[in-house]
């Protein structure tokens, strides 16, 4: 008699899990597909960072542009200058992993190798001025500036002009003797 009743009431049982399980399913696809309420204070009002994203874009409009007019050739096309410069900076922080498949993209825009190898030479003359912490986009500057010209050179600071000499000092040395006259 008890399987019995367990029996009936499992029977019932089914008739309203299968619907309910059914029913949170569609309700929860159809919460994911809603998405978040808009903010009705929010509606036509432009996005804080606006003018700083503004900003950096011309910027990067204005670095692919001045690489254009400064190389001739594949090296200046805005495709090789900024997977190039990508490679040379992926290189620069170790990542040689990403660095090459960036690099298998770069060849196959056909762009040249060569520029890669130089602009990554000069960028290693600057290692001792690259430092993010110390002047903002250090890295990302350097690394322009050797994409154009890979041939610059690091300015070195001018050297100390020599403390002036006097009679009484005694790091001037002692004074030279005349040599003797002979007869």
């Amino acid at each position: 008699m008890r399987q019995r009743l367990f029996a009936g009431r499992f029977a019932v049982l089914s008739y309203f899990v299968v619907p309910v399980l059914a029913l949170m399913l569609g309700i929860g696809g159809a919460l994911a597909q809603s998405g978040a309420p808009a903010n009705p204070d929010q509606a036509g009002k432009p996005a804080a960072g606006a003018p700083d994203a503004t900003k950096e874009n011309q910027r990067k409009t204005d670095e692919f542009a001045e690489a254009a007019q400064a190389i001739s050739g594949p090296a200046g096309n805005p495709e090789c200058v900024w997977l190039g410069r990508r490679v040379v900076q992926l290189m620069y922080k170790d990542d040689l992993d990403t660095a090459f498949r960036h690099l298998d993209l770069y060849d196959r825009f056909g762009c040249p190798g060569g520029h890669v190898q130089a602009a990554f030479r000069c960028l290693t003359r600057f290692f001792a001025q690259i430092d993010d912490k110390v002047v903002a986009n250090s890295l990302n500057n350097r690394t322009h500036v050797c994409w154009i010209n890979p041939s610059a050179q690091p300015q070195t600071a001018a050297a100390p002009a020599p403390a002036p000499t006097t009679a009484g000092n005694a790091a001037a040395g002692p004074a030279p003797t005349p040599a003797p006259a002979t007869k």
